[in-house]
């Protein structure tokens, strides 16, 4: 396999022209040894996060394909902790997505000054440049317009598409007592069909969960998930 790309928590391979392997690593994003799925370096590594989060990704891509959304999973390798994905091209130079229900992170130091910590929010949506040296700034719907990287109604459908995804995960997390605070996804277009895909991954490495006010990390939430 040739790799394409070298990764802060994953590395990707080219199979052929319409398969890809993402390779988890045991890397998790934050900030001095804190664990943030909103922070944007490799803040710690965590024995065993790598398959945990591909155990939790699959989880969930398997549920989303059942139910016909579309993403880019084909099939995973716990055991390797590699995932088979369809190719996608990103837009842009990459976005993320967040869906935010409650006020945490990011949202809260910007809006602190008009929002409780953890108040209830309505499915806020956000949208963010991949931008490490601009510290991954917010992005409108017109500005992403009007610089070409999706079109406004790319935005409807990953906009809608974020909200229907990020309440799907919720109502799992919720069958286990959990709440869900915020996720972020990323989005793709299919290689062959330019289809607006869900790419990347679901996992705790890329959401924040509690249980009342208790803070779930990410191989824990992976195994309350997955119990039997």
């Amino acid at each position: 396999m040739e790799l394409v790309y070298k990764g802060k928590t994953k590395d990707v391979f080219k199979v052929d022209d319409s398969h890809l392997v993402l390779q988890f690593k045991d890397d998790v994003t934050g900030e001095n040894g804190v664990f943030d799925p909103g922070a944007n370096t490799v803040g710690l590594t965590i024995d065993g996060a790598g398959r945990a989060g591909l155990s939790l990704t699959t989880f969930f891509y398997k549920r989303l394909n059942a139910i016909d959304v579309p993403t880019h999973f084909i099939s995973s390798n716990i055991d390797e902790a590699t995932m088979t994905v369809k190719p996608a091209t990103v837009f842009g130079k990459g976005l993320e997505v967040i869906c935010r229900f409650h006020a945490n992170g990011s949202f809260l130091k910007r809006y602190g000054a008009y929002i409780e910590d953890g108040k209830e929010l309505d499915s806020f949506v956000e949208v963010t440049i991949k931008d490490d040296e601009r510290q991954d700034p917010p992005i409108s719907k017109d500005a992403l317009a009007m610089l070409e990287i999706l079109t406004e109604e790319e935005y409807e459908v990953l906009k809608q598409h974020t909200i229907d995804i990020s309440n799907f995960v919720r109502t799992e997390l919720a069958k286990k007592g959990l709440t869900l605070h915020d996720i972020k996804l990323e989005f793709g277009r299919d290689a062959k069909t330019g289809e607006i895909l869900l790419i990347d991954e679901i996992s705790g490495g890329n959401m924040r969960a509690y249980k009342g006010k208790e803070y779930i990390e990410p191989l824990e939430l992976e195994k309350i998930m997955l119990a039997i």
